[in-house]
């Protein structure tokens, strides 16, 4: 990650701009946020940076990304560096299919269990978290791995585990080794009746002050790459399917029925949700933290 993002520092020929550095999730919950980049010829526009969660949070936190998708928890720690863009996320209104807490055990005997985490993602493990402390009332003892489901599984009771490995689990592993799969974002609703963003896409307010125009373009892009992605999933589904290990009616259902791309007035009150019941010192944001979107007062 390092190594690739520092590319920037040669810089850019004189007298040219450079494109914006503009981040992207290799998992496949993005891919209809830049199928349609690519189906445009925008993306030619985009210096695209790939990688994890973690990684594009800390690039974007960083100042190694211009714009990008960062984690919730990550964007409010940061929000006074950040502005989020509307109408776009990663986020489920009820069940997600690709945050999943897999458990050996009824939910109920997790208490003082080992509950394994996958380091690729800090908003859905610190969902999971709450969750079980205070829907169902346990305390686990957390600790944090690569998401491996059957290293997890072989030295912990539980384990938390999102994107391609959460869908891969939840259709062939967890019903081969007999695991109890608990989707957190049906899980959130079911608790608070709201929708739940695990991710949201934000630029640097510096890039935004240098090339406020250029930010609102590549806004515009996403959410059009968006909606011509989802108006041809059928299609995006079936050249998808050919690469992935996932048949196209089950991308279809992933894309259709369970990721809420949007972050509107239920998704903002979602977030304020969250911030609400998990804010404070030791997470590094305060309960009331507000998201600041993009062309709202500042």
């Amino acid at each position: 990650m390092t190594e690739q993002l520092s590319e920037e520092s040669v810089g850019a020929p004189s007298g040219k701009r450079r494109r914006p550095r503009v981040g992207h999730i290799q998992f496949l919950n993005c891919l209809p946020l830049f199928w349609g980049l690519a189906r445009t010829g925008t993306l030619l526009d985009l210096d695209l940076r790939t990688d994890t969660p973690d990684g594009l949070n800390e690039a974007l936190a960083n100042g190694d990304l211009d714009i990008g998708p960062i984690s919730l928890v990550e964007f409010l720690r940061h929000a006074d560096e950040l502005v989020a863009l509307p109408d776009i996320a990663v986020g489920s209104d009820g069940e997600v299919m690709s945050c999943l807490l897999l458990s050996q055990v009824p939910l109920e005997e997790l208490d003082g269990e080992r509950v394994a985490l996958g380091s690729t993602s800090r908003t859905s493990v610190r969902l999971a978290q709450l969750l079980l402390a205070e829907k169902i009332g346990v305390r686990p003892e957390y600790y944090v791995c690569p998401p491996d489901l059957r290293t997890m599984m072989s030295e912990a009771r539980a384990a938390v585990v999102i994107g391609d490995a959460a869908l891969r689990a939840a259709l062939h592993e967890a019903p081969r080794m007999g695991l109890q799969v608990h989707d957190l974002g049906r899980m959130w609703k079911d608790w608070t009746g709201l929708p739940f963003v695990f991710a949201v896409f934000a630029a640097r307010r510096d890039f935004l002050a240098r090339e406020p125009a250029l930010v609102r373009q590549v806004h515009a892009d996403l959410l059009a790459s968006r909606d011509l992605s989802l108006s041809e999933v059928t299609k995006v589904c079936e050249q998808a399917s050919q690469w992935e290990e996932f048949d196209a009616a089950t991308l279809e259902q992933y894309y259709t029925t369970a990721l809420d791309f949007r972050l509107g007035p239920q998704q903002l009150a979602g977030i304020r949700e969250f911030a609400r019941r998990v804010g404070g010192e030791a997470d590094g944001f305060a309960p009331d933290a507000e998201v600041r979107l993009l062309d709202s007062p500042s």
